[in-house]
């Protein structure tokens, strides 16, 4: 992999950083592009967007040290994400925190916006996974010898900012993450096109995200299981997005039909 794209003398550019900051970019445009859909102000755009990623960024961090303390061991070490080293969950959980703040603050309906955070979040997510790949962090168990997926593992070098342990042929959860991402984001795209009602695609979103992290949680060797259910924590939550985004998807079709019949 290609944990750092620039390295001149003791100036390096890491990938995993570029590749998240690109996501960022690309994430806010299609924010601004469907924003405008929703008849949403550029200004509160932006606002939501910036302050939005400041909360994602802190929930991301600090849920991964949470979770991995034996790896910090001074103070840059808790705060250099850059390195690669941040939670999706975390990041999920503190955006989500922010923004809801955020809405309650601008008065702004909650679904729509939750509509184009959705389509927005996903493809910045989708192409930050490449940096996870080049990282060689969230990375997957080994791949048993007789695996039918031994010939898409991912060995990873020894590097000092690479997570992954090097040399051991691993589940690609960090690609196939990014694949199905992308494949969420095109769904999501021509979804948008013939939107029913407001907060469908946040729904499609939560459950199609949901199910596809749920499954490659098997994969990851990141995330220890809870005993007795034998399920991560990521799990747990990816469940929560499923149950989340059936009852979204329920509660806009009831309400679709209750408006139809008052109209009648």
């Amino acid at each position: 992999m290609f944990p750092d794209l620039i390295k001149i003398g003791n100036f390096t550019i890491h990938t995993y950083g570029v590749m998240v900051a690109l996501g960022m970019i690309v994430s806010f445009f299609v924010a601004l592009y469907f924003g405008k859909k929703e008849h949403m102000k550029k200004e509160q755009v932006e606002n939501l967007f910036f302050y939005t990623i400041l909360g994602g960024i802190v929930g991301a961090r600090v849920a991964y040290v949470i979770e991995h303390r034996e790896e910090f061991h001074s103070f840059m070490d808790y705060i250099a994400f850059w390195k690669g080293g941040i939670d999706w969950f975390g990041a999920f959980i503190g955006g989500a925190l922010v923004l809801i703040f955020l809405l309650y603050r601008y008065k702004l309906p909650i679904l729509k916006v939750a509509d184009v955070a959705s389509i927005s979040v996903v493809i910045g997510h989708a192409i930050g996974r490449i940096g996870c790949t080049c990282a060689g962090c969230c990375y997957g168990k080994p791949v048993p010898e007789d695996s039918i997926f031994r010939d898409l593992a991912i060995t990873f070098p020894r590097h000092e900012d690479t997570a992954a342990p090097p040399g051991v042929p691993l589940y690609p959860t960090q690609p196939a993450e990014a694949i199905g991402n992308f494949l969420i984001f095109l769904f999501l795209f021509f979804l948008y096109r013939k939107k029913k009602f407001d907060g469908e695609i946040a729904g499609a979103y939560l459950i199609l995200y949901g199910t596809e992290r749920f499954l490659l949680e098997f994969w990851r060797g990141v995330t220890p299981p809870i005993p007795v259910i034998n399920l991560t924590w990521n799990q747990i939550v990816s469940l929560g997005m499923v149950i989340s985004g059936l009852g979204l998807i329920a509660y806009g079709f009831i309400l679709k039909r209750k408006v139809k019949n008052e109209a009648l």
